[in-house]
């Protein structure tokens, strides 16, 4: 029975290759689900029956259009924009809108797949989906980027609302990208849609915690993964990739529970701090002036820059990566456990490549999955629609609150899940399997959707 099920597992796997040829992030975001997914089958064989994998690997609505703008200077530059829809079964789309040059549609489905099963286990009402543009802003002015928000948004407007499809921010997508987003919508909608884009401001419809929300969930999560093995967050030396949003509300939240975080990086290079990351320095560095990482030994000479350099060699007993996917491989990962490492806890979407991601459970180290661990983002989102909904704002103690129980049950369902179906501490296989029957049990009832 097992061999069958393997084998038509893998048929369903080479028929998504098949269609989607030449999107590698796609095809391996769809192999690590199905690879779990063969005692879910034996246990409900009418997901199989009614060809449940098969439909969740197709999206609903893959959406590709131009986007024309002009530079400072009068040049008229053209970008590809994206928008995959890809499953509405639980609720309205729900997934961010990623602005870098790296952006393609395998890029974009293997984002809006893995958002589907995040979006899943945290228990809110929505769907999964995922946007973007091939368009960079780095180096660009306010007002270049003013001006291909407005164009990427009068094309991409006709295909949301709050109860059809509610983008959020990303790599590239910030607060003032959003602003810019959603002015555009309500000029051309005449309607003051809030819930139409979540990460807005505090001041036209966003929510306290959003900003903070993907890094300190991943933190809570790992929180409790070291908690069930009688081990705490406090004293460990960490590390951290990336020092943008994700990356900086992570180290945040890591200090506030007493660990210290004594690397970080950007696309450059890593800044390595023994006495521990001057975190008000780096949201300066980051938030206020956008400047690179190296401008940090500035301001403090016993830290070391490396341009280039590999943050996964930095020892630590807590590794957060929060930059991009498949930044830790094989050799990283062994790396990291080799120098001690107790637990990893991705706040960034697929981070760890399949090799890496085998030396992390080989181990039986406390590894953390993205769409389980950094689930917070999107969760507070939820909770942004919520608030716009009723016309409602919540306070920062109460947000933050909501969104540490959300983690802790995300953790708690992923772990026992993973205990019913006889593989004890692999939260990958846990939130997958939990995950893929909650969508699943949706889709069901709703006949051929």
């Amino acid at each position: 029975m097992a061999v069958v099920l393997e084998e038509k597992i893998e048929a369903i796997y080479r028929q998504v290759i098949a269609r989607n040829p030449g999107e590698g992030e796609f095809h391996q975001a769809v192999k690590e689900v199905l690879e779990t997914l063969g005692p879910v089958l034996v246990k409900y064989p009418e997901f199989a029956h009614q060809k449940i994998i098969q439909r969740v690997c197709e999206p609903e609505r893959q959406i590709i259009f131009r986007v024309p703008w002009q530079d400072d200077k009068g040049e008229v530059h053209i970008n590809r924009g994206f928008r995959v829809e890809f499953n509405s079964a639980i609720g309205p789309y729900k997934g961010g809108l990623r602005f870098h040059p790296s952006v393609y549609l395998g890029i974009i489905k293997f984002l809006g797949f893995e958002q589907l099963f995040k979006n899943a286990l945290t228990g809110m009402p929505i769907g999964g989906g995922k946007g973007g543009s091939d368009f960079d802003p780095k180096g660009k002015s306010d007002n270049e980027i003013m001006r291909f928000c407005q164009s990427f948004m009068t094309e991409l407007y006709r295909h949301l609302g709050e109860y059809t499809d509610v983008p959020a921010g990303d790599i590239g997508v910030g607060g003032r990208e959003l602003g810019f987003l959603f002015g555009q919508y309500k000029r051309i909608t005449n309607r003051y849609e809030s819930g139409v884009l979540t990460g807005k401001g505090i001041g036209w419809g966003g929510s306290l915690v959003r900003k903070e929300a993907t890094g300190y969930g991943a933190v809570y999560f790992v929180r409790e993964m070291l908690k069930v093995r009688k081990n705490s967050v406090e004293g460990k030396n960490c590390v951290v990739s990336g020092s943008g949003n994700v990356a900086i509300y992570t180290m945040e939240k890591l200090q506030q529970l007493g660990a210290k975080v004594v690397a970080c990086s950007d696309s450059n290079g890593i800044i390595v701090h023994e006495k521990g990351i001057d975190l008000d320095l780096v949201k300066r560095l980051k938030e206020v002036e956008r400047r690179r990482i190296g401008d940090y030994v500035s301001y403090h000479k016993d830290a070391k820059y490396v341009q280039g350099g590999n943050i996964w060699e930095v020892p630590c007993q807590i590794a957060m990566p929060s930059a991009t996917q498949n930044e830790i491989n094989g050799k990283d990962a062994a790396t990291l456990v080799k120098n001690g490492c107790i637990a990893v806890g991705e706040g960034a979407n697929m981070p760890t490549t399949p090799e890496g991601v085998k030396v992390f459970l080989d181990a039986k180290i406390a590894y953390g999955p993205g769409k389980a661990a950094n689930a917070g983002g999107v969760a507070t989102s939820a909770l942004e629609m919520q608030q716009n909904a009723s016309r409602d704002s919540w306070t920062f103690e109460f947000t933050e609150r909501k969104l540490d129980d959300i983690m802790t049950r995300i953790h708690a369902t992923t772990y026992e899940t993973a205990e019913e179906f006889g593989v004890s501490g692999n939260y990958v296989a846990g939130a997958n399997v939990l995950s893929f029957i909650k969508v699943a049990q949706a889709m069901v009832p709703l006949g051929l959707i």
